[in-house]
């Protein structure tokens, strides 16, 4: 009956806390008056003690209505409630000896001792900061006794799983309990935070057993992706759910809500330490500029968009010929004065130059492109149109109109490609290399290679994801077939730095990393999702695409790389193709697409590209 009541208790009204607080100033007082004259009444009647507490609890009415410390829900009482406490009574102290001057020089004499109101300080602030987190520790005992438990572990011992805990700890309707922290520092282990027990993490099977844990909480700031995965696939072992406190920078006017706490998703798992570009030599490469991004509304260019405004360009040119998403873009960047939607096509010559005839752009980020391997191959002058036609055609206008950088996003299907898309990006590139090579110096074109960006349009991820959510099954094109991946984010930082480091004619690679295998990438998805591989939900092999490959590379087998000042960025040392000649097969190119003839179109793009060697596609016919 008790929990059922205080959980259902409605919040205090405000004269009832202030009510309190007058009242346990006042007791205080008197307890000040006790033990300044060591209990002797006779010696303290001659002080008048009923005047002293009168004033000290006006005093302290007075102070509650000017910090309004009563404001704060006493079962949620926290660190700034204690302090708000601490404020309310200097005031009121400080009145009470006010009104002893006042006193003093009227009357000749003090109302009430200091030493009581130095004792009656000391002794409200135990009083009411006690009576507050007694309350609150009452809601949080019987909280969590009614509501059904929920035993939780905590890896990281350190200030942020202090917080978690605190938190869990606080929010008696959550029904959490934290039952044990884990711990990578040996000098940790075996120690205590608030009577819970720090473990090493190899302990994990025999604690969880013991207390029944069913989720762990990663509240770490800075945790390796390696050592974090080697963390989840211990605990999915054990059918144990993980969740991970967000970083510092994230949480809302520097404090965690329990909302914050997420479960961990695959993208978490598939991530590297970002890369640390150089934020002044952007401002300085950026701001005041006119920059135009093609492709604005896609998922590497609206990401683009977002980090380039940071900088402050001058102009934000955003170019796409996606209507929808470039009008939701837009709409959320309402309050940026200095961003123009243009709704064109790369491919039409004269409408790009009429935008670059109007703004003058300074920088390119040339981000527009057809992605996806499969449409692609079915689709081949579609890919010629925009991924070679549509770039010589911002080249060309960037030469013409002298840019001053320009940055073109490729893939790393455009090495040995196997496909139609991959050969396009590869023709592409080696356009905008031959034609850096010719410009004698006054545009600086720069090259980018990525591999699978998650969370993009057609991504594998939430491709899964859409299967798990309707119970499955999970396709998957090859038992072997392997990808890398980096996130959008990522992504947009290596475009921003190549654009800022890059002098012209390099091709810049991100080291990814290890490739990931797609069925073990399935499997762990399915798992954090709560489910079982091949029980639950399974996974089904439908065969490699037209065009795929069982595995990308970053690097054609006659490349090798140099390093820059930033460890986890390559530049590609390739062989700098010859631009008329790469001119001339572009026009070819171009002039074949009126033909309609795929097969034609196709068999030139493997004269310009003879590493093309077709994989799973009618095109195949041409390789002999």
């Amino acid at each position: 009956m008790i929990t059922k009541f205080l959980i259902q208790l409605r919040i205090l009204p405000r004269w009832v806390i202030i009510l309190l607080d007058v009242t346990i100033v006042a007791v205080a007082t008197s307890l000040g008056y006790l033990l300044r004259f060591n209990f002797e009444f006779s010696v303290i009647e001659n002080y008048n003690p009923l005047s002293g507490i009168g004033v000290n609890a006006i005093s302290c009415l007075i102070a509650l209505l000017l910090t309004k410390s009563y404001a704060g829900i006493v079962r949620y009482t926290g660190l700034k409630d204690g302090l708000r406490v601490f404020q309310t009574l200097i005031i009121t102290h400080a009145l009470s000896s006010l009104f002893n001057v006042i006193l003093y020089f009227y009357l000749g004499k003090n109302i009430i001792p200091y030493s009581v109101i130095l004792i009656s300080f000391l002794a409200s602030f135990l009083f009411l900061f006690q009576y507050r987190l007694l309350i609150k520790n009452i809601f949080s005992y019987y909280g969590k006794i009614y509501r059904k438990k929920n035993n939780v572990a905590i890896f990281g011992a350190g200030q942020m799983g202090i917080v978690t805990k605190h938190l869990l700890d606080d929010d008696y309707r959550s029904g959490y309990q934290v039952m044990a922290f884990f711990e990578d520092d040996v000098n940790k282990v075996g120690k205590e935070i608030n009577g819970t027990n720090i473990h090493a993490f190899n302990k994990l099977e025999e604690v969880a057993e013991k207390h029944e844990i069913r989720e762990l909480i990663i509240a770490v700031n800075k945790l390796s992706v390696e050592r974090k995965n080697e963390i989840v696939d211990t605990c999915l072992n054990y059918g144990i759910k993980v969740r991970t406190v967000p970083d510092l920078n994230t949480w809302v006017q520097g404090e965690l809500s329990i909302n914050q706490i997420k479960e961990v998703k695959i993208d978490d798992l598939l991530e590297r330490d970002s890369i640390s570009i150089m934020n002044k030599e952007l401002i300085d490469q950026i701001n005041s500029k006119t920059v135009l991004i093609t492709g604005a509304a896609g998922s590497i260019g609206s990401e683009l968009v977002r980090q380039v405004l940071k900088y402050r360009p001058k102009k934000l040119i955003l170019l796409d010929q996606a209507e929808s998403p470039l009008y939701d873009l837009t709409t959320g960047l309402s309050n940026e004065e200095n961003v123009y939607p243009f709704v064109a096509d790369i491919t039409n010559y004269t409408r790009v130059k009429e935008i670059f005839l109007e703004h003058q752009p300074a920088l390119i980020y040339h981000a527009a492109a057809y992605k996806h391997v499969p449409l692609m191959e079915e689709h081949p002058t579609e890919a010629v149109s925009c991924n070679i036609i549509g770039t010589r055609n911002m080249a060309d206008l960037a030469v013409e109109f002298k840019c001053e950088k320009f940055v073109m996003v490729s893939t790393d299907k455009a090495v040995n490609p196997t496909n139609v898309m991959g050969a396009s990006k590869r023709i592409a590139e080696m356009y905008i290399q031959s034609i850096n090579a010719l410009k004698g110096g006054s545009t600086s074109f720069i090259t980018t290679r990525f591999g699978n960006v998650l969370g993009s349009n057609g991504s594998v991820i939430p491709f899964f994801r859409r299967q798990i959510e309707q119970g499955g099954p999970i396709t998957v094109t090859h038992p072997e077939i392997t990808r890398y991946f980096m996130t959008i984010s990522e992504a947009c930082e290596l475009i921003l730095e190549a654009g800022c480091m890059g002098n012209g004619g390099e091709i810049f690679l991100f080291d990814m990393g290890k490739s990931v295998k797609i069925i073990d990438l399935a499997k762990k998805m399915i798992r954090l999702s709560g489910y079982e591989p091949f029980k639950d939900i399974d996974i089904i092999f439908t065969g490699l695409r037209k065009g795929e490959k069982l595995y990308e590379e970053l690097l054609a087998d006659k490349e090798n790389t140099l390093p820059t000042h930033n460890q986890k960025i390559l530049i590609a040392k390739v062989a700098t193709p010859n631009f008329e000649t790469i001119k001339h097969g572009v026009e070819e190119l171009e002039g074949l697409l009126k033909q309609h003839s795929d097969l034609t179109l196709v068999s030139a793009m493997k004269k310009m590209v003879p590493e093309y060697k077709s994989n799973r596609s009618v095109y195949e016919v041409l390789d002999n």
